[in-house]
């Protein structure tokens, strides 16, 4: 398995697992403070770097891209979003509605990202002949 990249496909989701959770994270911390003046929702930048780096080579194959991928230089990042934005008068902009939305959405893509995950791991023991 030296040089096999077996994990390659793994690792990446699990990046991007670990992404999924911190912007749960965000906007669990966005809906508990709705009623904060002042407040500015966060959330978490991480699917552009990713896509980014996976088109760095146009031509390679989607393995190669994986397989070449630098993992540590892309991490999910927190971020204030649209910090000059307001709802309200008193200076806080998040939307109960939009968040519980974005809430919904987050929810289905980690458990998207852990169905595949599982699957990786499925292959893996399959194609070691220990599928039972």
């Amino acid at each position: 398995m030296v040089n096999s990249h077996v994990f390659s496909y793994i690792n990446v989701l699990d990046k991007a697992a670990d992404a999924s959770w911190l912007r749960n994270e965000a906007i669990s911390n966005n809906i508990a403070n709705v009623d904060t003046p002042g407040y500015k929702r966060q959330d978490v930048a991480f699917e552009n770097e990713l896509i980014r780096n996976l088109n760095k080579v146009e031509y390679d194959t989607m393995d190669a891209r994986v397989y070449n991928m630098k993992l540590s230089r892309i991490e999910p990042r927190v971020y204030t979003d649209a910090s000059g934005y307001s709802y309200r008068l008193d200076g806080n902009n998040v939307d109960i509605d939009t968040e519980n939305v974005y809430m919904a959405e987050n929810q289905i893509t980690y458990n998207g990202l852990m169905q595949c995950i599982r699957s990786e791991f499925a292959n893996l023991k399959a194609a070691m002949g220990s599928g039972t």
